[in-house]
């Protein structure tokens, strides 16, 4: 299912900016610059902001996942079974943990994917700006607060 797709519903129309590729790589953002209310949403800094933001993050979770498997014992064959036992729970948490890391940099490739076509910081439920602060928090986001509420409510009323 694609980021403006939801199940059962039509997709809302994307906003998408009719522009020149903005080359957002090349924008030099000031060490001390956060996205402010009083910026055009969404202008080439604050793209590039967020670009930055995600591409960091992705980068920190690959590193952490290649530590990971460094780190990881290949056999316990001299162990006693206590001691594998162990190993074998730590290696269990610790690939369930990467494989959540991995779903996430999925998200974060759709992020990026939306920066480039002009959809990324806007709900893909409602097309109305996703808060600055909420994208700030958690730059995947993809619905406003506001819808991802809506949408909790009934998640949790399905469940129950």
């Amino acid at each position: 299912m694609s980021s403006n797709q939801r199940k059962g519903k039509e997709p809302m129309p994307v906003k998408t900016l009719s522009r020149e590729p903005l080359h957002l790589e090349k924008i030099v953002i000031p060490e001390d610059y956060r996205p402010s209310e009083e910026e055009a949403f969404m202008n080439p800094l604050q793209l590039a902001y967020f670009r930055k933001k995600l591409l960091e993050w992705k980068k920190q979770i690959i590193l952490e996942t290649q530590e990971t498997l460094e780190q990881m014992p290949g056999t316990l064959a001299a162990a006693d079974a206590i001691d594998v036992a162990c190993g074998v729970m730590s290696q269990s948490l610790e690939l369930r943990a990467r494989d959540r890391e991995r779903k996430l940099i999925y998200k974060i490739d759709e992020a990026l994917q939306r920066i480039e076509d002009g959809s990324y910081g806007y709900c893909e439920e409602t097309g109305e700006p996703i808060s600055l602060k909420r994208l700030e928090a958690r730059p995947i986001a993809t619905l406003s607060i506001e819808a991802q509420e809506r949408h909790e409510r009934k998640e949790r009323e399905y469940s129950e």
